[in-house]
């Protein structure tokens, strides 16, 4: 019993550092988003003297956040919504149809995940600039579409190879009673089998959800035009060459993260239920 009380009273010491040690660079962005230049680099550990709004202002201005934010939000659930959709498919059907060809397949979708993507995006983006339909005025390139597109490309080998291992427990013979009831196969997918994936799912859209809301590299190298940018491309207009306006930065990092705190606060139990589903199956 004492051994047990110990371990439990270090790991809450080890909680309490690791918790500390990930809070602590926010707070000292939080504090310093309400200090002008002088008093962030004076005391940059200490609270503000006052609680000083005008940052926020500038910054939204500055960054055009609201629509750096309505880019974001659709870049994000569109991706996430599609990568959701596509690979909760393929790996059912990867699953389920146990061949030569869908074993080659899958093993090339997981290989993806082994790729840095600094590996390729030079020559992507180059490949893809090319894809151009003059008539209807189409490109990947300079599009909030042409990121969704690269996105779902980039995402969809860990999903498939998260739902596959999850569908592996889904029973097979609910499908095959819904099979002898006259079920088609999308009526089998959509009524029987994604259903089941709940738990994964909710996994799987936070991953993206994260990595996609998050992401600058990308972005950057497609999206141009400075009416398209995400929230994390406009945090760019604080960092000049010679100067940096760390109090507008500091402020516009916090608006940036503000949606992901607010996503994790909706979203707690059921990233909860979703994980501790996912380890039991």
């Amino acid at each position: 019993m004492e051994k047990a009380k110990r371990g439990i009273s270090i790991l809450e010491i080890f909680g309490w550092i690791l918790t500390l040690f990930v809070i602590f660079p926010v707070y000292i962005m939080v504090i310093n988003s309400f200090k002008d230049r002088k008093e962030i680099f004076t005391s940059e550990l200490s609270l503000p003297s006052s609680l000083n709004f005008t940052y926020y202002i500038q910054a939204i201005q500055k960054m055009n956040f609201l629509t750096a934010l309505g880019n974001s939000l659709f870049i994000t659930v569109t991706s996430v919504v599609c990568i959701i959709i596509l690979s909760s498919m393929a790996a059912w059907v990867l699953e389920r149809n146990k061949t030569t060809v869908s074993n080659v397949i899958f093993y090339t979708l997981v290989a993806t995940m082994l790729i840095p993507f600094q590996s390729v995006m030079i020559p992507l983006v180059q490949y893809l600039s090319k894809w151009q339909i003059p008539g209807i005025n189409f490109s990947l390139i300079d599009t909030r579409y042409g990121l969704i597109f690269m996105n779902i490309g980039f995402g969809i080998g860990m999903s498939t190879f998260l739902f596959h291992g999850f569908i592996k427990n889904v029973p097979l013979e609910m499908e095959e009673a819904a099979t002898i009831d006259g079920c088609s196969k999308f009526q089998l997918f959509w009524r029987i089998v994604f259903p089941n994936l709940k738990p994964i799912i909710v996994t799987v859209a936070i991953l993206n959800v994260i990595s996609l809301w998050n992401d600058y590299l990308l972005p950057s190298l497609v999206l141009r035009s400075p009416n398209l940018r995400t929230i994390p491309l406009s945090t760019f207009f604080f960092f000049g060459e010679f100067t940096i306006e760390w109090n507008l930065a500091l402020a516009g990092l916090v608006l940036t993260i503000i949606p992901v705190i607010i996503f994790y606060l909706f979203s707690q139990k059921y990233i909860i239920k979703g994980v501790m589903a996912g380890a039991i199956k």
